[in-house]
């Protein structure tokens, strides 16, 4: 394996880093008391990666097993459990355990445990979640029809 393509071309490098805060406010917060922070949006990181912090209230919830075609998807656990579905069972996932799920791999995860729970969620390519989580909080407004052609629009594919 090597390298990909190198895509800066200066000789001296420059100043592009960004840094966000711990303290800053997520950019969503849910009716369930869950929330979440936009890490770094393929926005901001050139398509290359989307990386969000999900943070899941006590009440159960999370999606069903789908799947995406066009980005890859990882969870890595930070704080309480959250259960993961790999396509093909469920797991306690608890701080420090990673999931990864290739394009068209089945997964899910969900908050059973009745405390809160937060972890990262990694997207790359730099999928623009965002309006797909923003949407979230008006699914129940839509159609049927609505709600498929959403979901189809963020490519989630429901097993």
């Amino acid at each position: 394996m090597s390298y990909p393509p190198a895509r800066y071309r200066g000789e001296s490098g420059e100043v592009s880093a960004r840094i966000r805060p711990a303290d800053q406010e997520p950019e969503l917060i849910y009716q369930s008391g869950g929330s979440a922070g936009y890490l770094a949006t393929g926005a901001s990181t050139n398509g290359q990666f989307g990386l969000y912090r999900w943070n899941m209230a006590a009440a159960p919830g999370g999606p069903a097993p789908h799947f995406h075609r066009s980005f890859s998807e990882s969870f890595y656990v930070l704080s309480g459990t959250v259960r993961l579905y790999d396509g093909a069972r469920w797991i306690d996932g608890t701080p420090g355990d990673f999931l990864y799920v290739p394009e068209g791999g089945v997964h899910a995860f969900r908050n059973e445990s009745g405390e809160p729970a937060s972890m990262l969620l990694m997207f790359a390519p730099g999928a623009p979640r965002e309006a797909y989580f923003e949407g979230l909080t008006e699914l129940a407004r839509l159609t049927d029809e609505e709600r498929a052609a959403f979901m189809v629009e963020h490519d989630t594919y429901w097993v």
